[in-house]
């Protein structure tokens, strides 16, 4: 949606020609799809009162269902803005039909194509009334899946999609980014993954996504536009509001060539959309460059004014909850005054895990699938997000294919030699770990003590960094990631005046929203002697 502001423009009753003569789709009409075959039918009215966008211009439907006076220049994707009650009609390729793309195409000399002139793409929005279903939104929330091949592909689809089909209920699905590896070719094979599992799915773009032969910002996602439509959006159910907001800023001909950040007609956007939104649901800002700072100092990953602009503008707010992927590890932020927010309460963040973790890389498994663990610990998956009324919303972080959602991971010595000087330690990677979560252990059922949070990395990512250095040969494709500090991990020491034989070590954590998470394991005292 990269361009300048325009007012945005209130419509009220025109008479206007039929969408399929303006090449814009800058006109055109909302109507009720009451057969649900997403075609307008001579006996289905239009619908009024319904907000339609460019991207940086907001319109509203007419009581016959007609809005005009989008994009003059024919350059934007124009949405509609999906309001609570309503679905939307699907498109043939499994996504929502809720956007339309300039008719005669975009960026042709672009490497992979840009948007494709679609003639008479201007067709009419539907949307059909949803049936009545239980209170409470589920969503499922994917970071970085970000296939480099169609084996990668592969993997995003044994590791991620097909244990979650069949097994879990969900009304949204929302990708944050990086949804390939820079081969943009691979869109519409992810895109046939990911429709699998027959929910509205939204996509905002990664930096990983972009057009590297764009010459500008605002030609550096006509192919991600062509796959997913407009790369900041907005999308509206009972429980919450979803804003998608494409905040790479491409810079081709610096270093570095991205940088996070939002545009003018972006903020046009937002001023005007927001305006209209209810105080009462959950407001959810998704983007891919996290908003807390991840930079070097003096070098900020995201444009300090930016983030500032954004927060004022949400500030009265009173539920907010914001979604970023990118760091490919995991955790929790909350801003305060000092990075701009000037809210009631911190604004949380939630800085979502990769669905390819390391960027599909480690030792594979039996089933062929690589152990992909993130450089913080955390193993890759997806996450989940329950919303109830008045704004109340939890979080999961679910390990790729394991049955038991562990939400504790466990590192300790197998053995130790009894009478040893107590320098040895059990290690709790708590995944959706915060800093100020209490972590406690116990050994065979004796009392409970605090663990030390501590910034290190790993050490079972560090046990496998161990075991690629002495391998001989490649145990997979990519060696595991270097591990680095985790912002979630916590240490106790463990005693070694107990008598000879095995032990069972025990650890306890709070989860805000899953209550208390426990994991366990073992390690044996031996006797020995010099």
């Amino acid at each position: 949606m990269k361009a300048p502001i325009f007012c945005t423009v209130l419509l009220l009753a025109v008479s206007l020609p039929a969408a399929a003569e303006t090449p814009s789709c800058g006109a055109g009409a909302v109507f009720e799809d009451a057969n649900g075959n997403g075609r307008r039918e001579p006996d289905e009215a239009g619908l009024g009162g319904i907000q339609v966008s460019d991207g940086v211009d907001i319109v509203e439907t007419d009581s016959s269902g007609r809005y005009n006076g989008l994009d003059g220049g024919g350059s934007r994707t124009v949405f509609v803005i999906k309001p609570a009650g309503f679905v939307a009609a699907v498109r043939a390729d499994g996504l929502p039909d809720v956007w339309r793309n300039p008719p005669s195409g975009a960026g042709s000399q672009l490497k992979y194509g840009g948007i494709r002139p679609v003639p008479g793409l201007c067709r009419d929005f539907a949307l059909r009334r949803e049936a009545k279903r239980r209170p409470g939104l589920d969503a499922l929330l994917f970071g970085d899946p970000q296939p480099k091949s169609a084996a990668d592909v592969d993997y995003y689809r044994r590791d991620i999609v097909a244990p979650i089909a069949g097994r879990r209920s969900a009304q949204l699905g929302l990708s944050l980014g990086d949804i390939v590896d820079d081969d943009l070719s691979l869109y519409p094979a992810m895109n046939r993954v990911t429709a699998t599992l027959r929910i509205p799915w939204l996509h905002v773009p990664g930096n990983h996504d972009l057009d590297l032969d764009a010459a500008s910002d605002e030609d550096s996602l006509l192919t991600f536009r062509n796959s997913f439509g407009p790369d900041t959006f907005a999308w509206e159910e009972p429980e919450a509001i979803f804003v998608g907001l494409d905040d790479v800023v491409y810079q081709p001909d610096r270093k570095p060539a991205y940088i996070g950040g939002l545009r003018e007609g972006q903020f046009a956007f937002l001023e005007s959309y927001l305006r209209t939104v209810a105080k009462d649901r959950l407001l959810v800002i998704a983007a891919h460059i996290p908003f807390f700072d991840a930079g070097k100092p003096g070098k900020p990953s995201f444009r300090v004014a930016d983030r500032e602009r954004l927060f004022a503008l949400l500030k009265d707010f009173p539920h907010v909850l914001l979604l970023t992927a990118h760091s490919h590890t995991q955790r929790h932020v909350f801003h305060d005054a000092a990075d701009g927010w000037r809210g009631a309460a911190p604004l949380h963040e939630y800085n979502v895990g990769a669905a390819c973790g390391a960027f599909w890389s480690g030792a594979k498994d039996t089933a062929g699938i690589p152990d992909a663990t993130m450089a913080d610990g955390t193993p890759n998956g997806y996450a989940t997000l329950r919303v109830e009324n008045a704004g109340r919303y939890s979080l999961v972080w679910h390990p790729a294919r394991d049955p038991d959602d562990a939400g504790i991971g466990l590192h300790a010595p197998k053995a130790l030699r009894r009478g040893a000087w107590p320098a040895w330690g059990v290690y709790a990677n708590v995944y959706m770990g915060r800093d100020d979560s209490r972590v406690q252990y116990r050994i065979d059922g004796g009392e409970w003590k605090a663990m030390d949070k501590v910034e290190k990395p790993d050490p079972r990512l560090l046990a496998e960094n161990a075991k690629d250095d002495a391998a001989e040969r490649l145990r997979g494709y990519d060696r595991s990631p270097e591990a680095e500090p985790s912002p979630h991990l916590w240490r106790g020491a463990l005693p070694t005046d107990l008598a000879a034989g095995t032990h069972e070590i025990e650890v306890r954590a709070p989860d805000a929203w899953r209550g208390e998470l426990r994991a366990r394991t073992r390690y044996r005292l031996q006797e020995a002697s010099p």
